[in-house]
């Protein structure tokens, strides 16, 4: 038997987390109350599209004519509010499925604006500002890249956006969420103003919106040219083995299909051998467990902001996404918080995380995910790049109950190791 365990709590830390769970109480209802309005629209779209036991089977070869991979789709296009979506186990990871929209979109010659500062790491090979040339980057291919850096407030600097839009910008990158970023992630509010400013200027280009760990955290999606997420984070509800999507204007997404697999079959192939219940069943939870991963997050913002330690959001904040930044300013409690996450988790508890060069990233990574699905940070996880301030990045929580008890282990944990006194 291992001896790896969840750290004793401590009566002090039971009665801190009782605490904060009563100042959390009126943002819990908020919470609540966006839960049951995606729950809502999620369930109609199952019941428009009259879905049943047939969508859920699998198929093989080339897919022709597939209706529980084409329904899926529509679910997703009907719950996005956008005019279609390609959803597909073939997309491995989000960045597969930004890859695939900026590939799908740009062509030589042309520029990509991001327009809320740089993107998240694993974006920079693929636009060519990191890794060796000559690996297919879009830098490689001729597309010139522009950039714009947030506001000091956390704002975009719409000016300084419609400056760049030059004629040869045909795409827009607006990210979501924080990315490894001190900052507030972005509204759904503040994202819809901005493309419908770049609209009015130029009607024309592409807004592409980095949906990762933000779909279902507010009552809509924004609404853009084209969404582009991960199924191992929030809208695959914790159940989704693999996949990714892609939802917005029909012609967008028609030239993404076309990248996904070639020109002139697009999104007509692609069989899953495996079963179609688990994408179906995880979009139905997705409303109530992103729920419960926010409700995780505030919990821990309102207890380690009791302890002293600097977070973002606050616990009180408007919520945008998943994910709560706790700033350690040291690497050795950065490093002890996430081992505790590791600990406390159903699966592989007993792995020691440590700092590594994980491809993608242009700092040592610690990650802790022990999860059902490897890498699914709907489950609870928490990863941090080892760089001063040392910010660790605690998300999802299949349950409020298991994320509540990763809060505790990691408090706990710190005190066993006299990095934290209570």
């Amino acid at each position: 038997m291992s001896n790896i365990r969840i750290p004793e709590i401590p009566a002090s830390v039971s009665e801190l987390i009782r605490r904060a769970e009563e100042d959390c109480q009126p943002a819990f209802a908020c919470v609540e109350a966006i839960e049951r309005v995606n729950t809502h629209r999620v369930v109609r779209a199952f019941q428009e599209y009259r879905v049943a036991a047939r969508h859920f089977a699998p198929t093989t070869g080339y897919g022709y004519d597939d209706i529980g991979r084409d329904t899926l789709s529509r679910l997703f296009a009907f719950v996005f509010g956008t005019e279609d979506a390609l959803v597909r186990p073939q997309i491995v990871s989000g960045t597969h499925a930004l890859a695939l929209c900026l590939y799908g979109i740009l062509r030589p010659g042309d520029a990509m604006l991001a327009a809320a500062g740089k993107p998240y790491d694993t974006l920079e090979e693929v636009i060519g500002l990191a890794g060796q040339p000559g690996n297919g980057s879009l830098r490689d291919l001729g597309v010139e890249y522009r950039e714009v850096s947030l506001r000091p407030d956390g704002e975009i600097d719409m000016e300084a956006v419609l400056k760049q839009l030059a004629p040869a910008v045909k795409l827009v990158l607006i990210q979501r969420s924080r990315g490894y970023d001190w900052r507030p992630s972005l509204s759904v509010g503040q994202i819809d103003a901005a493309i419908e400013r770049i609209h009015s200027v130029r009607p024309d280009v592409c807004v592409m919106v980095d949906n990762c760990y933000g779909e279902f955290t507010d009552a809509r999606e924004p609404n853009a040219d084209l969404l582009a997420g991960s199924l191992i984070k929030n809208p695959g509800g914790g159940l989704a083995p693999t996949g990714g999507y892609v939802a917005g204007k029909r012609a967008f997404v028609e030239k993404v299909a076309c990248r996904l697999t070639s020109p002139g079959i697009g999104a007509e192939v692609g069989s899953y051998a495996g079963s179609y219940q688990p994408f179906y069943q995880g979009l139905f939870l997705a409303p109530h467990t992103v729920a419960q991963a926010v409700k995780s997050a505030i919990l821990a913002a309102r207890a380690f902001e009791m302890l002293g330690f600097a977070v973002n959001p606050a616990w009180d904040a408007p919520r945008n996404d998943v994910i709560e930044a706790i700033r350690f300013d040291d690497a050795e409690k950065l490093i002890a918080f996430c081992q505790a996450i590791q600990m406390c988790s159903p699966v592989d508890s007993e792995a020691i995380p440590e700092p590594w060069d994980m491809p993608g990233y242009q700092d040592p990574v610690i990650m802790a995910a022990g999860t059902f699905v490897s890498g699914a940070s709907i489950e609870l996880s928490a990863d941090a790049p080892i760089r001063p301030p040392f910010i660790g990045y605690l998300q999802g929580a299949l349950t409020y109950a298991h994320g509540r008890l990763g809060i505790e282990g990691a408090i706990a944990l710190l005190m066993e190791k006299g990095l934290l006194q209570l």
